[in-house]
C-alpha cells in the first residue's frame, strides 16, 4: 500500500473517532463552532467539535470532513474520464484558538473539481499542494490584530479551496483564474466594521515571496457586507512547476494581477452574493505573452434554505457566471480560458441536505464556451463548445 493511502486511512480513522465523540457529547450546551475553516452557509461546521486539554498548548480542537463524490459528464476533455467515483475530502483539522501564539493545521486527501476543466483523482490532486495543504502559525496579540505565517488560503475570490467550504461542489469559472494556496505571511486588522488583510506570498504557489495581496471587508450591518480584493506580482517571475501533469505554478498566472469587488446579503432563509472580477497579464515575451491579456467576469452566488418543517435542513444554492478574455488567437494574446479572446458562461444548481454532521447534495452544471480556439474546448479533440455535468457528494463534517 502506498504511504499516502496509509496516511489518509489514519486520518479517516481519527476523523470517525472525532465524529463519534461529537455525537456522543450530549452534555455540551454551548456552541464552540470554530471560525476556521470558512463555510459558505449551506453546509455547517460541527457546532461542538472534539477538544483536548493539551497542557501548555491549551485547548486543542480536532475537527474535519470525510466525504466522497461521483461525477458523470459529457464531452470529457483528453485525459479526463466520463465517470468517476472518488474522495472529495478526507481531511483532519487541528487548531488552537486562544493565547498569544496559536496554530492551524489541515491535512489529508482532497479534490478540487472545478467547472470546465479536467479532473484528477484525489491521490494525484493531493500532490498539488501536498498532504498538508494549509498550515500556519498565528501570532494574536489582541482581538483586533493578528499575523499568520505558513501555507495560507488565498485572500482573493468569492469561493474557497475545498468543496465542503462552498455552496456548490465544483468551483466556478472565475475561480479558475485565481490563486488557491499561498506560502507566506499575512496580517489581519479589524477596526470597527472594517476588516483589513494584507499578505506577502508566493502567489500562484511560486518559489519566492513575490506576490502582494490585500482585502478589505466592510460590515454594513448584520445582514449586509461589501468587499474589495486585489493581488499583484511585485516583479516578473518565470518559475513554473508541474505535478501529475498539471501546472501548479504557471508563469502566466504567476504574473497575473487580480481585482475583485463583491457584496453579500445574508439573512435567513436567503443568501445572495454577487461579485465582479478582472485579471490582467502584462506583456512578457520570456513566458510567451506577446501582448497584454485580460479577463473580465461576474458571478452571482445565491442560496435559499428552507425553514423548519418537512424541508428542514434542505437548501438550494445556485451559481450564474460569465467570463470573457481580450485579444485573439493571432495577435499574440495568451490563452486564459478556451483560447485567446474566448469566453464562457455557466449555470450550476446544487440541492443540499444537512442533518447534524451529515450532509448530502447533488449538482447539475452547464458550461458553454464562446469564441473558443479549436483544440482548446471540450471533447476528445477540443472542438465541442459545451459540457454538462452531474455530481453527488455525501459526507460528514465532524
Amino acid at each position: 500500500m502506498k504511504k499516502s493511502y496509509v496516511s489518509y486511512a489514519a486520518i479517516l480513522a481519527c476523523g470517525l473517532v472525532g465524529a463519534h465523540a461529537a455525537l456522543a457529547d450530549d452534555a455540551a450546551p454551548a456552541s464552540t463552532a470554530l471560525a476556521l475553516p470558512t463555510y459558505a452557509g449551506t453546509i455547517s461546521a460541527n457546532a461542538n467539535p472534539l477538544s483536548i486539554a493539551a497542557g501548555p498548548l491549551g485547548k486543542v480542537y480536532v475537527s474535519g470532513v470525510l466525504s466522497g463524490f461521483g461525477k458523470t459528464q459529457t464531452k470529457a476533455v483528453t485525459g479526463d474520464k466520463d465517470d468517476r467515483l472518488d474522495l472529495s475530502n478526507a481531511q483532519l483539522i487541528v487548531q488552537t484558538t486562544e493565547g498569544l501564539v496559536q496554530f492551524y493545521v489541515q491535512g489529508g486527501a482532497y479534490d478540487t473539481p472545478s467547472l470546465g476543466t479536467a479532473g484528477l483523482s484525489s491521490d494525484k490532486n493531493s500532490r498539488l499542494f501536498g498532504s498538508i495543504p494549509v498550515a500556519f502559525a498565528k501570532l494574536v496579540p489582541s482581538d483586533s490584530f493578528s499575523i499568520y505565517a505558513g501555507k495560507l488560503p488565498t485572500l482573493i475570490g468569492g469561493e474557497y479551496a475545498f468543496s465542503f467550504e462552498n455552496l456548490n461542489i465544483e468551483r466556478g469559472l472565475l475561480w479558475n483564474q485565481e490563486n488557491v494556496i499561498n506560502n507566506g505571511v499575512q496580517a489581519n486588522y479589524t477596526i470597527g466594521p472594517v476588516a483589513l488583510n494584507a499578505a506577502l506570498t508566493t502567489g500562484y504557489y511560486g518559489d519566492k515571496l513575490s506576490y502582494g495581496s490585500a482585502a478589505a471587508t466592510y460590515t454594513i450591518n448584520t445582514e449586509n457586507s461589501a468587499y474589495v480584493q486585489a493581488g499583484v506580482p511585485l516583479y516578473k517571475n518565470k518559475y513554473s512547476r508541474t505535478v501529475s501533469g498539471v501546472a501548479v505554478t504557471s508563469p502566466v498566472y504567476n504574473n497575473s494581477q487580480q481585482y475583485v469587488v463583491g457584496y453579500t446579503y445574508n439573512s435567513a432563509p436567503l443568501l445572495i452574493s454577487p461579485y465582479a472580477q478582472a485579471t490582467y497579464v502584462p506583456k512578457y515575451k520570456a513566458i510567451g505573452v506577446d501582448k497584454a491579456t485580460a479577463t473580465y467576469g461576474a458571478a452571482l452566488l445565491a442560496a435559499y434554505s428552507f425553514p423548519e418543517g418537512k424541508l428542514a435542513g434542505v437548501s438550494l444554492p445556485v451559481r450564474l457566471e460569465y467570463i470573457t478574455s481580450t485579444g485573439s488567437a493571432t495577435d499574440g494574446s495568451t490563452s486564459l480560458i478556451y483560447g485567446a479572446g474566448s469566453g464562457a458562461y455557466s449555470f450550476t444548481v446544487t440541492p443540499t441536505y444537512q442533518k447534524d454532521i451529515f450532509f448530502a447534495r447533488v449538482e447539475g452544471s452547464y458550461v458553454k464556451a464562446e469564441s473558443a480556439t479549436a483544440g482548446s474546448a471540450f471533447g476528445s479533440n477540443g472542438t465541442s463548445k459545451s459540457q454538462l455535468r452531474a455530481l453527488a457528494e455525501v459526507g460528514v463534517a465532524f
